[in-house]
């Protein structure tokens, strides 16, 4: 059986999510490509679209928001997606177990004392006659149940209706706060019948294969998936990882080089690319985890050098006066030395980020010295 060492998965890895070079695809090409994006903050996909794609532009996001082409809802771990509305449609009935599981776990007494139907019947009526902010659609809910958690009320809502956050949430250069409606009111058509996970897992191994077992069940939230891969063996190839791990791919999926050079690339807050690995080694040193990954739940934004995580990076912008802008600065925090080349080629792909975020404010560039 074939070895793949660690870089090869690395150069696997970044072709199948386009960072070997600016792919020409749509915004919504792309989206479907990576099955998804984290979406948890708003923007944030929009700089993971900057980073993968040739000429993107923050309006092709923002219009298919507008026009319902991408949706953002709670998918994949639990967490808020953005994906196209086929995708929504598809794999919301696939996760639909993982989130019950989720529910239970952080519910189990305020479930008990519910009855569950009745609670997403009235949550239902409320989002489907408008979309409504969580604020007030928690406020409806405990005039409803008073005395019961808000929280508890609200997660049995989202977790048993496909609750779509609607524009301008997420809409560059737009503010606002999550307002909500069901994927079917949203987009006009029913969710998916089947919600076999077969299709999803063949989507993840192109989108980020080769994978073990456990690497599909850490993206997906999803259990027990093993025997989908064994049901899928006869369509799969099979390797082994340097310890001794199998991985499963697509037979005709590309596995560059491992030589191929990798360019610097800025990866935004809580991208895929560092969620959905069980062993995440391929892109992300066991060492530099911490810096990545903070106590409170904050993937911080990370820029890959040779194709691994190197440093970390923010843009904050100071404040000027009336009618002007503020200076744009690019923090970036290495994790280890830089060589120089490495350097200039931070700075370079600094200076296109800064381009693309602030386009109409000065620019600063600051390298923080590795700790």
């Amino acid at each position: 059986m074939t070895v793949l060492d660690i870089r090869a998965l690395n150069r696997a890895t970044l072709e199948r999510q386009l960072l070997l070079r600016r792919a020409s695809l749509t915004a919504l090409e792309a989206v479907e490509r990576l099955v998804g994006m984290q979406a948890q903050a708003p923007f944030p996909p929009y700089t993971g679209l900057w980073t993968r794609l040739s000429g993107f532009q923050p309006d092709e996001l923002s219009k298919l928001l507008i026009d319902r082409g991408v949706v953002r809802l709670a998918l994949m771990r639990s967490t808020v997606h953005l994906v196209s509305a086929a995708d929504c449609l598809a794999l919301r009935p696939v996760l639909q177990p993982m989130l019950e599981r989720t529910l239970r776990a952080a519910h189990a007494g305020q479930l008990a004392a519910l009855d569950v139907e009745e609670v997403v019947a009235f949550g239902r009526a409320l989002v489907e006659e408008r979309p409504r902010d969580t604020g007030e659609l928690g406020r409806l809910l405990m005039e409803r149940w008073p005395g019961l958690d808000r929280q508890a009320l609200l997660n049995i809502v989202r977790t048993y209706l496909p609750l779509v956050q609607v524009p301008p949430r997420a809409v560059w250069g737009k503010s606002g706060r999550p307002t909500v409606t069901t994927a079917e009111s949203w987009l006009g058509r029913p969710m998916a019948s089947s919600a076999a996970p077969d299709a999803m897992v063949l989507r993840y191994l192109s989108a980020f294969g080769p994978a073990t077992v456990a690497d599909v069940q850490k993206w997906s939230g999803l259990t027990r998936l093993q025997e989908v891969v064994e049901r899928l063996g006869p369509a799969l190839r099979v390797f082994r990882d340097e310890r001794g791990a199998t991985l499963y791919d697509l037979p005709d999926a590309p596995r560059p080089d491992p030589g191929v050079p990798a360019p610097v690339r800025f990866l935004p807050e809580f991208d895929n690319l560092l969620l959905s690995y069980a062993d995440g080694s391929r892109v992300v040193a066991a060492e530099h985890r911490p810096a990545l990954f903070t106590v409170n739940g904050i993937i911080r934004a990370s820029v890959l050098v040779d194709g691994v995580a190197r440093a970390s990076w923010k843009i904050t912008e100071s404040r000027a006066g009336k009618g002007a802008r503020g200076m744009a600065r690019l923090v970036i925090q290495p994790f280890t030395r830089l060589s120089a080349g490495e350097v200039s080629a931070v700075q370079d792909e600094g200076a296109r980020l800064l381009a693309f975020s602030a386009p109409d404010a000065p620019h600063e560039i600051e390298l923080a010295p590795p700790p």
